[in-house]
């Protein structure tokens, strides 16, 4: 177990580590907010970062047998991995994180709320009047 003052700042340089993966491993944040929701790429890249910065958090830890260095890395591995996926979720339309699923707005939509051209051909004729359906 290691001092106060020295486990202090080894937890935050194992931080430091776990932003520098994901920093690395991941886009941008702009970049992933700017991109469709759900992308599959930016998930799997967001998975694989938190994976390999938690078994970094874990080796140091157990290394170091300190759980300030366990709680502080494990915090930020969490911090991460949250903001990346909560930037996967915004809608490129509204700007906003998708809520959740209310299933009778999101029948027949697109992720985006904008209709597609089969979306169209899916719908109900349109009545114009003096029972002429078009």
């Amino acid at each position: 177990m290691l001092k106060p003052e020295v486990s202090l700042g080894v937890a935050l340089a194992t931080a430091t580590v776990v932003y520098g993966i994901h920093s690395n491993m991941t886009p941008p944040v702009a970049d992933v907010r700017s991109l469709e929701s759900n992308n599959v790429d930016i998930q799997a890249s967001e998975r694989a970062a938190s994976w390999i910065s938690a078994a970094v958090v874990a080796g140091i830890s157990l290394l170091a047998k300190d759980p300030t260095i366990f709680v502080v890395g494990g915090t930020m591995v969490v911090v991460m991995a949250w903001t990346t996926r909560h930037a996967d979720q915004v809608d490129t339309v509204t700007k906003r994180a998708s809520t959740a699923m209310n299933p009778l707005k999101q029948v027949g939509s697109t992720p985006s709320g904008i209709a597609d051209a089969d979306d169209m051909s899916k719908s109900a004729p349109l009545n114009a009047g003096y029972s002429v359906t078009i």
